[in-house]
């Protein structure tokens, strides 16, 4: 007789792991409590989706600050050469953009979920939409099923799969849910934060720069005045405060010391391939050619220009100074300026905004090579519901593909 697998969320891990359970033979009933299928895979990438990445997938786990030696086994059983493939089975062509992001050829998320659909279809998997899930039923340690919020009704279940999202992009239907149903179940919430998120600035002076991406400048975080991560790429001023690629990756470490009531400071090195002494000269060269111009005119050859007003006036050098009449001490000040722009990070922008959530059930008490749970048989779990996340580059779609798909034929081999 078929075992009967109910799976809690329609996400990237949700319907991988359904199709999974249900391609080794169960029968699979899977749960979303939105409208649709995929809501967060639709907006994932700016509605592109960078479903992977291209890079060696054996050095995958370094790229996951939380937890990233748990996805081993299943990035080893379904890594990213699989999932290029899985994609390609079902019609989906894929390309490799800067920094080994990989992308739809059609540059639209959709394609991704119609194929997880059509996946789902071929699968025979039974699909409830506007389906929440109370409680999952547990006795003597063992799953039952799995009862729903709104009618009652119970689905009985050999094997049950949460795999309802973090916390983050909340109006996709992640609220958390999963986190309720696990700590029912008994397991440890490591505390969900947000992470891969806009940070907020006590300085005002980022909003005169609104819409400015610096590209291969360095970005370093410091707590309570130690540093604590660097970075090095692209990142952008917004009306408050500032995100990019290299911004996102740092607030990670912002999120929680933040949470911990810590001193956050941001450093940006706006030279980070020049030496102090070699930024000094290349001062002393354009103070030499802008020698009779006002200072505030002279800077036009190493900063973007909406840049040139905040600098001057972090300088505290007169702008109407002649160039030639800046003294060495006030140089000097502006070459720490180049290579240390300190900002104050009061706040991330929220969970609202957070591409992933940092915490989570506790990855200690699920087996890895499964994805069951180590404290109720038969109960598993799959993605971002799961205390891991990873930086930005397809890292965090990898994982919820992978661990669905380790998690869905799990269920269907257990005794």
């Amino acid at each position: 007789m078929a075992k009967k697998v109910v799976v809690i969320g329609g996400g990237a891990a949700g319907m991988i792991a359904a199709g999974q359970a249900a391609f080794v033979g169960a029968e699979v009933v899977l749960l979303e409590k939105m409208t649709r299928l995929g809501s967060k895979i639709a907006i994932s990438g700016k509605g592109r989706c960078n479903l992977t990445n291209a890079g060696d997938i054996s050095n995958f786990v370094s790229f996951y600050p939380g937890n990233g030696k748990f996805l081993y086994a299943s990035l080893k059983e379904f890594g990213n050469e699989a999932l290029i493939h899985f994609f390609q089975d079902y019609g989906v062509e894929t390309k490799v953009e800067r920094g080994g992001r990989v992308f739809p050829t059609a540059d639209d998320s959709e394609v991704i979920v119609k194929a997880l659909k059509k996946y789902l279809e071929r699968a025979c998997v039974k699909i409830r939409l506007n389906q929440a899930v109370k409680k999952v039923m547990i006795e003597d340690g063992k799953v039952t099923g799995v009862q729903l919020a709104v009618s009652d009704e119970v689905l009985p279940a050999d094997a049950v799969i949460v795999a309802t999202g973090g916390a983050s992009y909340p109006g996709t239907g992640s609220t958390g849910d999963g986190y309720t149903l696990a700590e029912k179940a008994g397991h440890r919430i490591i505390k969900p934060l947000p992470a891969l998120v806009p940070l907020k600035t006590l300085e005002k002076w980022p909003k005169e720069l609104q819409g400015l991406t610096l590209k291969n400048t360095a970005a370093s975080i410091w707590i309570d005045g130690k540093k604590q991560g660097e970075e090095f790429g692209e990142m952008l001023f917004t009306h408050f405060g500032l995100s990019g690629p290299i911004i996102l990756t740092l607030s990670r470490i912002a999120s929680k010391a933040l949470d911990q009531k810590q001193k956050v400071e941001l450093k940006i090195n706006l030279k980070p391939a020049l030496t102090s002494e070699q930024i000094d000269l290349r001062l002393q060269r354009d103070f030499l050619k802008y020698g009779n111009k006002q200072f505030k005119n002279a800077l036009d050859d190493l900063l973007p220009q909406s840049m040139i007003p905040v600098m001057v006036a972090l300088s505290e050098i007169d702008p109407e100074k002649v160039v030639n009449k800046v003294t060495k001490e006030e140089r000097k000040r502006l070459c720490r300026l180049f290579q240390e722009l300190v900002l104050h990070i009061t706040a991330t922008l929220g969970m609202a905004t957070a591409i992933v959530t940092s915490g989570g059930v506790d990855a200690k008490q699920i087996n890895p090579t499964t994805m069951e749970s180590r404290l109720v048989k038969g109960l598993y779990f799959a993605g971002e519901v799961i205390d891991i996340d990873g930086v930005t580059g397809g890292y965090n779609l990898q994982a919820a593909f992978s661990t669905g798909y380790k998690a869905g034929k799990a269920t269907a081999r257990m005794s």
